[in-house]
């Protein structure tokens, strides 16, 4: 296997997100456009929590550590 570093993982998950964030809405009307927003949104939240992540592998198992308590 080749050699893994979790920081490229967090890199690539914030550079999704960012993607996600500039992602145009096709040509969609209705209940598809509303599907296609909600799901960019879901998408967007997924990768910007991974992409906000400390990652470190540990005895090679891959640890996220995510702080999702609001700002103080």
């Amino acid at each position: 296997m080749e050699s893994f570093d979790p920081q490229d993982l967090v890199e690539r998950f914030r550079e999704r997100a960012a993607a996600v964030r500039r992602r145009q809405i096709p040509p969609v009307e209705g209940e598809a456009r509303r599907e296609f927003i909600r799901q960019a949104e879901v998408d967007f939240r997924d990768f910007a929590i991974i992409g906000d992540a400390d990652a470190v592998l540990d005895d090679g198992v891959l640890v996220l550590r995510v702080d999702l308590r609001p700002d103080r």
